[in-house]
């Protein structure tokens, strides 16, 4: 029996996400939007490309506005992607209180019909909103996570890559801490072919790759003038989801709940992990520098103070 994911917001990032699940043929998708027949729409759509790209999943789209989430009873991971875009100036506290409000509607409701199911968020400002959905879903720790660091480490090679014209798959970045302009990309821990970062450019370089993978997404909220990112958003949430459903044991930085890993405890912090069946089976714990660590925990702070706000 396949595996079924249910994508919670049927926006670009989740309807994207979806398709990606379904051309890999990784598990059913259920798409779900408050919208009326665009979820339908997109997911039939969705299905009626499988026979180009040979993938025997399958996809549904439904319409969330009266409350009614039946269809996605049994989900092995529900994907949230729910909530307002961030906008041209907007940072991402601004979000803070809407999107709670929308993530209380969601968990709750998808919680009772998928009791086992392992939460990935991906709604802003993602570290506060998934410390919401852990305390909202009563799930255990280890079933729930949120997707950063993927997405920044995707954003950092990126510029790697492009700065020395290598290819991206020599490329492997390393980026901690929230999901925000405190985030904290480690250059020591980055490298090209297996070749440190600083053995290859100045630190002039990695300076201005490191604050440009710090304001990564909101370089493009400001190119798109109406949206955010979602092609790489939504690449980010399926290697999460692959890596979970096909067992890989596979490290990557993921927003998960510590307690007292690198000094910090009972909060949402993005550090690397090992993602399987069970969802985040192990913290990786690194060595950091001082340097290294104070920029850490000033991202951790940033977290807390979203996290305090909403009284989570």
């Amino acid at each position: 029996m396949r595996k079924k994911v249910t994508v919670v917001g049927g926006g670009f990032v989740g309807s994207t996400t979806a398709q990606r699940i379904v051309d890999k043929g990784l598990a059913d998708v259920v798409l779900t939007d408050i919208l009326e027949g665009v979820p339908a729409g997109r997911a039939l759509d969705m299905l009626q490309s499988t026979p180009i790209t040979r993938a025997d999943a399958r996809a549904a789209g439904i319409s969330t506005a009266g409350g009614d989430y039946t269809a996605t009873a049994n989900s092995d991971i529900v994907v949230v992607t729910a909530g307002f875009p961030r906008k041209p100036g907007m940072s991402r506290d601004d979000l803070l209180k809407a999107n709670y409000d929308v993530i209380k509607m969601v968990i709750e409701s998808v919680v009772k019909l998928s009791p086992n199911a392992i939460l990935i968020m991906v709604t802003n400002p993602l570290d506060a909103m998934v410390q919401a959905a852990y305390k909202l879903s009563g799930f255990p720790k280890n079933r729930v996570m949120g997707m950063a660091g993927v997405l920044d480490s995707a954003r950092m090679s990126t510029f790697v890559a492009t700065e020395l014209n290598v290819s991206v798959e020599n490329v492997h970045s390393f980026v901690l801490g929230g999901h925000g302009d405190d985030m904290v990309p480690l250059p020591r821990y980055s490298n090209v072919a297996g070749i440190p970062l600083p053995d290859l450019l100045p630190k002039e370089r990695i300076d201005a790759i490191v604050e440009r993978t710090r304001k990564g997404g909101a370089e493009i909220v400001a190119l798109l003038k109406t949206g955010s990112a979602y092609y790489a958003p939504s690449a980010a949430v399926v290697e999460m989801v692959s890596a979970i459903l096909q067992d890989k044991k596979k490290i990557l930085p993921c927003a998960t709940y510590l307690e007292g890993e690198y000094g910090i405890k009972g909060l949402f912090v993005g550090v690397p992990v090992k993602l399987g069946e069970k969802g985040v089976e192990q913290v990786i714990e690194i060595k950091l520098t001082p340097e290294e660590n104070a920029a850490l925990q000033k991202s951790a702070a940033a977290v807390r103070e979203l996290v305090t706000v909403l009284g989570v």
